[in-house]
């Protein structure tokens, strides 16, 4: 079974008026049905609305883009410089 992911959103107020949803981390289902929430940032003067999404083909062609261009990390014992 694929681990079920989630986007986790805020409302955001824009100067001009209205708002928009900002990404503020991700979330994950646990075996027990519980979901572990991963913030990456909190929005200054927020409401404290999140609201958790799955995510979509797009999201995970993204994601999976980002991850295979990556460069390899260095063994641990390489000096870096």
């Amino acid at each position: 079974m694929e681990k079920q992911m989630f986007k986790v959103l805020s409302p955001i107020e824009k100067r001009g008026g209205g708002k928009f949803w900002m990404r503020m981390g991700s979330a994950y289902r646990n075996k027990d049905n519980s979901i572990n929430v991963y913030l990456d940032a909190i929005p200054k003067g927020a409401e404290w609305t999140f609201q958790l999404r799955e995510l979509d083909e797009e999201d995970l062609r993204k994601r999976d883009s980002r991850s295979s261009s990556t460069p390899a990390a260095r063994p641990q014992d390489e000096v870096p410089f």
